[in-house]
């Protein structure tokens, strides 16, 4: 079997469903499989993939163990030479499987491939780039992202071609399984966030080559792991930035970790002031907070 599509789930069955039906119509041209790896969701997920999806295989997880254990779970059931990762909120355009998969195996130093994300036609996410530090996240988000948007709406995608960069996107990431084996799969110390680009940085630092190609395209809405409750989105919010500071004792400098610690310092004092910290369940999260910043609530 060429190809194997692994998708984590967790409480979000509707985006879910649209995704699993745009796959149905995304043969990978050489044989493929498509797993569901289910955080033990409660909102039916397991039942209604296995209803509405019988050639869907499901794996029921007992309780959620976070994005990359369970996207190593799916790897480990999967049969395929090659894994896509999916994020649930995705719709995969026909073709776009088997040309990821063309761009991919006749590569043999290519680790992994990615698309362009889009929200809508011409809505570009940026879903690449190198390094990642306090001082190079700040120059992305404000000067990099904008000029990679514009590049990417350019006549023809002249400025903004294929090309090997540091890491992608796990919302759609091609894996050869050689490579993705050969480093031990995703760090299970990250529960969500950062474990993508850990993912490509360990790969890039094993010898193989990462691929951007913006002219396969993948929607991507964004958003599966932190829409819900108030409460869903600050624990999301925290959750982030619990990764980013693990990712950066893994991959950073002592002045890239202090510089993002006052800016963290910085956030939690506005998170109060707008009233994140109210009632029992606002005064938990900020205990937690205040265990971050003090290296108490790290993987």
């Amino acid at each position: 079997m060429d190809l194997s599509i692994i998708l984590v789930s967790y409480n979000d069955l509707a985006r879910l469903r649209a995704c699993l039906a745009s796959l149905e119509g995304s043969p990978s041209g050489g044989g493929s499989e498509i797993l569901v790896v289910d955080n033990a969701s409660n909102d039916g997920t397991v039942e209604a993939v296995r209803r509405e999806f019988p050639a869907v295989r499901v794996i029921a997880n007992p309780r959620n163990e976070g994005f990359p254990a369970a996207n190593n779970r799916g790897a480990r059931e999967a049969r395929g030479r090659f894994l896509l990762f999916l994020n649930t909120d995705t719709i995969v355009p026909p073709g776009a499987p088997a040309a990821l998969l063309g761009r991919l195996a006749p590569d043999a130093a290519a680790g992994a491939v990615g698309p362009a994300l889009v929200r809508a036609p011409g809505d570009y996410q940026v879903s690449f780039g190198n390094r990642v530090s306090y001082l190079g996240q700040v120059f992305q988000k404000f000067v990099l992202n904008p000029a990679w948007k514009r590049a990417l709406r350019a006549p023809a995608r002249r400025a903004c071609g294929e090309r090997t960069v540091g890491w992608l996107s796990a919302a759609c990431l091609l894996c050869r399984r050689e490579a993705f084996e050969a480093v031990g799969g995703y760090d299970e110390t990250f529960f969500l966030y950062f474990e993508d680009i850990d993912l490509c940085y360990r790969m890039r630092a094993a010898g193989w080559k990462l691929l951007f190609v913006p002219a396969i395209e993948v929607r991507h809405e964004g958003g599966a792991t932190t829409s819900g409750t108030p409460e869903v989105r600050a624990a999301s919010r925290f959750e982030y930035r619990r990764s980013q500071l693990h990712f950066y004792r893994r991959h950073n400098s002592a002045v890239s970790r202090r510089l993002l610690r006052a800016s963290l310092r910085i956030n939690v004092a506005f998170l109060g002031l707008r009233g994140a910290f109210r009632g029992e369940a606002g005064r938990g999260l900020k205990a937690r907070y205040r265990g971050l910043l003090r290296g108490e609530d790290g993987p």
